[in-house]
């Protein structure tokens, strides 16, 4: 049986390990997350949509920052227009694995919408291919993974977290997702910016 003590020192491994994830990457990427905002704000303030998807787990992180822009989380943010694709039973069941979200992109969203998906390791093929296809399509793609992270040729902006836990690369995936949501609305309320 475990004791408390113990416990508590697992516990703090986990806790320092996560703050130290998130804290290499805010500081490798702060820059590069403020650019993708300022992208984003733009798109959004001339009608975009973001479209978000995920495999497994991420699926629900897709959901959840489509719901945060339709639903802004913080009073008087303005909602903006978000959809999940991995909400779409048919799209998730009823074509081929592999090119179902970039098949939902090219029937569904424009030039000028944005494409955020997330991945384990950056490998996911799903994944990989509806980033591509946003490119092609001349939407803003982004990308968030973990190690080893996607080919730096597949979205507009790709973000790596420095792990091969999915746990503490779904926890900063999810930081970040909240930090592009806020920044987004700091850009879209200095319209003269845009």
């Amino acid at each position: 049986m475990i004791t408390d003590q113990e416990l508590d020192m697992v516990l703090a491994r986990y806790f320092d390990e996560s703050e130290r994830i998130a804290q290499v990457f805010f500081d490798k990427e702060s820059e590069r997350i403020a650019q993708a905002c300022y992208q984003m704000a733009r798109r959004f303030h001339q009608q975009g949509r973001i479209w978000t998807f995920g495999e497994g787990f991420w699926t629900t992180d897709a959901q959840h920052v489509a719901v945060e822009f339709v639903h802004p989380a913080i009073v008087g943010n303005k909602a903006l227009p978000g959809i999940s694709l991995s909400n779409n039973n048919a799209l998730i069941t009823g074509f081929d694995p592999e090119w179902k979200y970039a098949w939902g992109l090219k029937r569904l969203a424009k030039p000028g919408d944005m494409a955020l998906g997330f991945s384990t390791d950056g490998q996911t093929p799903s994944i990989v291919n509806a980033l591509r296809e946003a490119r092609e399509l001349g939407m803003l793609s982004l990308g968030l993974s973990g190690s080893p992270g996607f080919d730096e040729t597949v979205a507009d902006f790709i973000f790596t977290v420095d792990s091969t836990d999915p746990l503490l690369i779904q926890e900063t995936h999810e930081l970040v997702s909240h930090v592009l949501y806020e920044l987004v609305h700091v850009f879209l309320e200095q319209e003269v910016l845009l």
